[in-house]
């Protein structure tokens, strides 16, 4: 199931929209993912934590297409951007 991606406003704005559904979202801010909610149902102890398991599956789904490498290198370009543009 692929994640939607919304804003870090919109996130905030309709979260209650986002913790009823069952779609993952990934957060964003200026086009750059902060992080991404996967919703799981509540349950009891033991389905939590099938459900939990389900999902880490869905998103290593949805980032399954993403390189490792590729993830550290954007970190570090956005984490040089602040770092600069705080001096």
């Amino acid at each position: 199931m692929p994640a939607i991606k919304v804003g870090v406003r919109e996130f905030r704005e309709q979260i209650t929209r986002f913790l009823e559904s069952e779609t993952p979202v990934a957060v964003t801010r200026r086009g750059v993912t902060l992080g991404v909610y996967v919703p799981t149902p509540r349950k009891t102890r033991q389905a939590e934590t099938s459900e939990l398991r389900d999902a880490a599956d869905r998103l290593a789904a949805v980032l399954s297409d993403t390189d490792e490498d590729e993830i550290v290198a954007e970190f570090k370009q956005v984490r040089r951007k602040e770092k600069a543009a705080a001096r």
